[in-house]
């Protein structure tokens, strides 16, 4: 079924961290409906094969540029580079993100700084870069990808949470400012997903209970993403267990979350 409307039918759309994952799911979604298409990510293999499918399936535009946006001005050399392709981008999928897992302490500060470039200032960069663009159109969609961890202090995952709640209340604060435009910038904040993500963030270790139990499919969280952002709705949260564990958290008091958040996620 097609989730996106019928206007970006012909139009571009622009997916960071399209590799795998989430990217790949948004790639057939906006394939589906005649969306043409800019893949992004550091891994440029993936990308072609999907290139190749996506164009013979849906008879669509694939550009594909490999962008490590772990490295600093990324963001302006990827938008520069499809500006000299002459395309205009009319929706941006910020979807490029990545976590560590285990104790701050034991993290490298490289790592924590590659994750902080990719999850927070390169996503804000490329959304302040086709925000002007879309304003002075006065049309676009942007859709930042945060996380259920934004809405809590998680221990084992305490700066990718911590960043995926900047890109939360940054992402609702401009839905708001953008209020009398008609572009329309939402997030949207997945719980545990099969995308691979916790493997890779884990190192190969075993997903919790918590994480078994709750674990969606990627495809349709990635649609109800897409359907949030077309309806301009500022945070879009799916599933029921996500939704109904963050309405429990609100109910507890906040010297408790901590806790509560460390005995779900952690594995014995």
């Amino acid at each position: 079924m097609k989730v996106v409307e019928k206007k970006l039918k012909g139009k571009w759309v622009l997916i960071t961290g399209a590799s795998s994952g989430f990217g790949i799911d948004f790639a057939n979604i906006f394939a589906e409906s005649g969306t043409n298409l800019i893949l992004t990510a550091r891994r440029i293999e993936p990308m072609v094969e999907l290139k190749k499918k996506l164009e013979n399936l849906y008879k669509i535009k694939v550009e594909v540029i490999p962008m490590d946006l772990s490295i600093k001005d990324a963001a302006i050399n990827l938008y520069n580079q499809i500006k000299a392709k002459g395309i205009t981008v009319d929706t941006l999928i910020n979807n490029a993100g990545f976590g560590i897992f285990g104790e701050f302490i034991n993290s490298s500060w490289e790592e924590e700084e590659k994750q902080l470039m990719v999850d927070v200032v390169n996503l804000m960069h490329l959304t302040k870069l086709y925000l002007k663009d879309m304003v002075a159109a006065n049309f676009g969609y942007i859709l930042n990808i945060s996380s259920i961890g934004g809405y809590q202090p998680s221990p084992l995952y305490a700066s990718y949470s911590a960043g995926k709640s900047y890109v939360l209340n940054f992402t609702e604060a401009l839905n708001y400012e953008l209020r009398n435009t008609n572009v329309r910038v939402s997030t949207l904040a997945p719980g545990v997903t099969a995308t691979g993500f916790q493997e890779t963030a884990a190192k190969g270790k075993p997903l919790s209970l918590y994480q078994k139990l709750s674990m969606m499919k990627s495809r349709p969280v990635a649609e109800t993403g897409v359907k949030g952002m077309m309806k301009g709705t500022p945070s879009v949260m799916p599933g029921l267990f996500n939704k109904l564990s963050i309405f429990a958290l609100r109910l507890t008091p906040r010297k408790l979350m901590p806790f509560m958040v460390y005995k779900l996620m952690k594995v014995d």
